[in-house]
């Protein structure tokens, strides 16, 4: 029991996977595959059919039927034709399909010549006649190939295999490819039909669909989209037309062409389709007439979107403005020559709307400094409001005049101050005038200086912008024009002027406060006599030792008075302290002759509160012979040691403050 119900899963599964890959057929003749796949209807008589291709010494054919057989490849049956066996062409796509090498396969002059094309093999031809009842002929197809590799060398985007669908009137020496991407004369080739995502360029990548993995219903590395073969012909006239696909330069890397069963129609040609992507639509005050008149015809039926339209069954279908977008789609003309022949012909129509102006006057700021009403504009800003109805779709863009053809930049710096009139155009269509577009520059023309302010103390303080506009903004989100700010801070307004212009305006809070001194340090053993004010406290201050002229620096220089002030003051105006503070002078001579002048040597102070009270000053000779030991507060050394004049001569002395500081030097004694 357990055997017969593995046995059953295994059956199933293979058939779940059988079922992704396209399947093919090699045993129906070619007339079969032309009247009753490609054509399957009575409306053309075909004649003379013949197809040649790899004659494989194991019986395989380059050429047969194929069916989807469940998968997911967009034709449910149809012809294939390859440049190896068809066999071949079956999924997954695991292994390259090399055949036809060394077999003498050649390839097809003609091909060779509508493609420009000297070496090519492999070829297969599937050929026929036949008489059309209709003035157009279509079919659908997909080519796909083994050279769209995922990861080629750079020699390989050149190599393309070529396939052509040639046309032309029975006796005729010339033919026509049908084979061309849409509405150009480019022949459908790897290299002409590439999507991104290789280091081959892509080109008209529209039409390429994928480059495929391994679970693919075939056995290619890509192929493209549904693409369409159409060609005008005279109704009753016998044509001949020649299928071909080959190699190019050698037998390697084979390619096919799925040809849509029944998708060979012989119809009539309803025009090509007026839609916007072909910048062609129909226009709001234009008619419309579709002709499908067709000798031999025994009734016509027009439908939209498929569905018929009740009373419409003449040839011809007529439009009349005015239109409305329900009306875009698809009409087809359904023509019934015979019981066995029905033609289906079909042409995409858009109707493109009265546009209605809904604004086309603009105002705009100068946003640079010059304030000169020359200013940058972002024109693609306008186009939301210039329509009330503008569809989705529809192209805008901008020119300097209605005659211009090249369009302005998005950002487009104004040539004329003030004032400038530019044109709106539909780029993708033609049925509507430029549209003049008044473009207004207002400017700001007054100077808004930014301020920096102190805050003492933390008190608040009040912040005001400058007076006379119709808004202010601030960064705090208040709108008045004064506000009282408590933080030290940056605070932005935005001003706003009548013409709804702005500029903003900076604050800078400086938290601050009255300084501190704490300590001042004099130097005035050194010879220059200098002295550092030495502060606390978060302010900006600025120091003077006269109270007139103020400097950054805390240090002064080059001191020769006795009594001086330190003021210490905040920039920001929160308060100015003071100190006094002395200096020492040292007389560098004496001379005791009892003049009354200089007859005692000591330190100089004018501290009238005796900082120095306690100095101790000893005074030597020059061997280091203490000769007098003095103090600040007395009148000095006379010069006498023992009772003794001392001779006049440099003595040395040491001075040994109460904070400390010492100092040695010398003097001289003169008589």
């Amino acid at each position: 029991m357990f055997f017969k119900k593995f046995h059953l899963l295994f059956i199933l599964v293979c058939g779940t996977a059988s079922a992704q890959y396209i399947a093919t057929d090699e045993t129906r003749t070619p007339l079969q595959l032309i009247e009753d796949v490609l054509i399957n209807s009575g409306c053309a008589s075909v004649s003379n059919v013949s197809v040649s291709g790899g004659n494989f010494g194991s019986g395989e054919n380059s050429w047969g039927y194929f069916n989807a057989n469940g998968s997911g490849f967009p034709f449910s049956e149809g012809v294939v034709l390859s440049t190896g066996k068809i066999i071949n062409t079956v999924g997954p796509n695991t292994f390259i399909s090399d055949d036809g090498g060394g077999m003498g396969w050649t390839g097809d002059s003609d091909l060779n010549q509508a493609l420009g094309l000297t070496s090519t093999f492999n070829a297969t031809i599937l050929e026929f006649d036949f008489i059309p009842v209709g003035n157009q002929i279509s079919f659908d197809y997909i080519f796909s190939s083994e050279q769209y590799l995922t990861n080629p060398n750079p020699n390989q985007c050149s190599f393309t295999d070529g396939f052509v669908f040639l046309l032309k009137e029975v006796g005729s020496s010339s033919y026509e490819n049908l084979a061309v991407i849409p509405n150009t004369n480019i022949a459908v080739k790897v290299n002409t039909v590439r999507g991104t995502g290789t280091i081959c360029p892509a080109q008209n990548e529209q039409y390429f669909d994928a480059f495929n993995g391994n679970e693919h219903p075939t056995n290619f590395n890509g192929q493209t989209k549904v693409l369409t073969a159409k060609s005008a012909v005279i109704p009753g006239r016998p044509y001949h037309i020649k299928l071909v696909i080959a190699d190019e330069g050698n037998y390697r890397y084979d390619s096919a062409i799925f040809l849509k069963g029944s998708s060979f129609s012989v119809g009539v040609d309803l025009g090509s389709d007026r839609v916007f992507a072909n910048n062609n639509p129909i226009c709001p005050t234009e008619s419309l007439t579709l002709n499908g008149t067709a000798p031999g015809a025994l009734s016509y039926q027009w439908n939209f979107n498929t569905n018929p339209i009740p009373g419409e069954t003449n040839a011809t279908l007529t439009f009349n403005p005015p239109f409305t977008s329900a009306q875009d789609g698809t009409y087809s003309l359904t023509t019934t020559y015979s019981p066995t022949c029905t033609t289906v012909a079909d042409i995409d129509l858009e109707f493109a709307p009265d546009l209605v102006i809904n604004q086309d006057t603009y105002f705009y700021c100068d946003a640079d400094a010059a304030q000169d009403g020359i200013t940058t504009v972002t024109l693609s800003d306008i186009v939301p409001t210039l329509f009330t109805n503008l569809p989705l779709g529809f192209q805008v863009s901008f020119y300097s005049s209605a005659a211009s053809t090249t369009p302005l930049s998005d950002s487009f710096l104004l040539t004329t101050p003030f004032q400038q009139i530019i044109y709106a155009k539909i780029t993708n269509s033609s049925c509507y005038a430029p549209i003049p577009v008044t473009i207004n520059i207002n400017v700001f023309t007054n100077t808004i200086a930014d301020e920096e302010l102190g805050m003492c103390n933390n008190d608040p303080i009040t912040l005001t912008a400058d007076p006379g506009y119709a808004f202010y903004t601030w960064s705090t989100g208040e709108t008045t024009q004064l506000i009282q700010v408590a933080t030290p801070a940056v605070y932005t307004v935005t001003i706003e002027n009548a013409d709804g212009c702005t500029k903003i305006k900076t604050f800078t809070v400086i938290g601050s406060e009255i300084a501190t001194i704490d300590d001042i340090i004099v130097n005035d053993f050194n010879g220059d006599n200098s002295v550092e004010i030495i502060v606390s406290g978060t302010g900006n201050y600025e120091y003077s030792i006269n109270g007139i002229q103020y400097q950054d620096s805390a240090v002064f220089n080059d001191l020769n008075g006795l009594v001086y002030t330190a003021y210490v003051r905040d920039k920001n105006g929160c308060g100015e302290v003071s100190r006094e503070f002395y200096l020492i002078q040292i007389p560098k001579f004496f001379t005791p002759n009892g003049d009354g002048y200089n007859d005692y040597w000591n330190i100089k102070d004018g501290n009238p509160l005796a900082q120095n009270a306690g100095a101790l000053i000893y005074i030597f000779d020059r061997f280091g012979k203490l000769l007098k030991q003095i103090s600040a507060e007395g009148l000095g050394w006379d010069g006498i040691y023992n009772g003794k004049l001392m001779p006049a001569d440099d003595y040395w002395y040491r001075i040994q403050l109460p904070d400390n500081r010492t100092h040695n030097g010398h003097f001289t004694l003169k008589r």
